[in-house]
């Protein structure tokens, strides 16, 4: 297992076709090409800001095979194989790995609230599925389970490829009671408040901001590596600031809806989200003022970053 994550990965949307009726490739393409420019180290596909409960196994084989091949290695692609079903799981696991992922993104068994014996079995049948790295997703909110530090260290001692953790049970200090449980073995990646993350030992961040900001979701965690608190501390703050403009909203608007809005405000349009989810056409003149609030702070962000490089040059 060689392959080393670091960095800012950006939980990606799934572009669809106008009509929502299938994926849209060459937005897709389009959408590959901004992260690879703005400097991303990878991308994690068909997670839930990915809407990857509404995808069919068909379009999941089309979206991870378009996507591999287009990057062609330009940036880590990781991919969400998660299932309530262990099977299903494991059969998704094995076609990603064959088509050419850098590795994967899992989150337990969703909807049943299995025990940590469950868990563990439910990773060891896609661990000895695949020899590609397995990053654990522990988010309670979702999966109504919380994969404490002594778990993530049962998990990480006993499958060698279980050496990341997307950690979002919204307890900060989870980051340090993991790589303590761990030895240091486990490369734990921030859910959530990266700069405080990576002062307790956190090695990357995955979040949603990518879809629609990448190079300053990027250059946050790239700062907090070069030494810049303070910058990355601003870029938090800011992207803070429009995170309570959607969380204001319904709550499955969520980051599904605007960041597939947010995207197209930037040039990237990537269609709107499948139901049940609650499409950012149908919320009328509230979306769109929502929207207009965000994409003023957006600016702020990217002209803040920019000014930042121009510094620095």
């Amino acid at each position: 297992m060689s392959k080393v994550f670091r960095g800012s990965y950006g939980v990606t949307v799934t572009p669809f076709t106008a009509d929502g009726k299938s994926i849209d490739e060459e937005a897709l393409k389009r959408f590959l090409d901004w992260q690879i420019e703005a400097g991303s180290p990878g991308v994690i596909i068909l997670g839930t800001t990915g809407e990857f409960l509404t995808v069919t196994d068909e379009e999941r084989t089309q979206y991870v095979e378009t996507t591999v091949k287009h990057v062609a290695g330009r940036m880590d692609v990781l991919v969400g194989t998660m299932n309530a079903s262990t099977p299903n799981a494991v059969r998704y696991t094995r076609e990603a790995e064959k088509l050419g992922v850098d590795g994967y993104m899992i989150v337990p068994p969703y909807y049943y609230t299995p025990t940590d014996d469950e868990i563990f079995e439910y990773y060891r049948a896609i661990s000895e599925a695949t020899s590609l790295p397995i990053m654990l997703y522990n988010n309670p909110v979702t999966t109504n389970v919380d994969m404490s530090a002594k778990l993530v260290a049962r998990l990480t001692r006993a499958f060698d490829n279980v050496r990341y953790i997307k950690e979002a049970s919204m307890d900060v200090g989870r980051v340090y009671d993991v790589i303590e449980a761990t030895d240091g073995v486990m490369n734990v990646f921030a859910g959530e408040r990266p700069v405080e993350s990576f002062l307790l030992g956190a090695v990357g961040y995955v979040n949603p901001y990518a879809n629609y900001i990448p190079e300053a979701s990027t250059r946050m965690w790239n700062a907090l590596v070069e030494g810049e608190l303070e910058e990355a501390k601003t870029i938090q703050k800011l992207i803070g600031s429009f995170d309570r403009i959607i969380a204001e909203g319904h709550p499955t608007y969520g980051h599904q809806c605007y960041s597939k809005a947010l995207a197209a405000s930037q040039g990237y349009p990537v269609g709107d989200v499948r139901p049940p989810l609650t499409p950012f056409s149908a919320l009328g003149n509230e979306g769109v003022e929502r929207r207009a609030k965000i994409v003023s702070i957006l600016d702020d962000i990217n002209d803040y970053v920019a000014r930042c490089a121009a510094q620095k040059a």
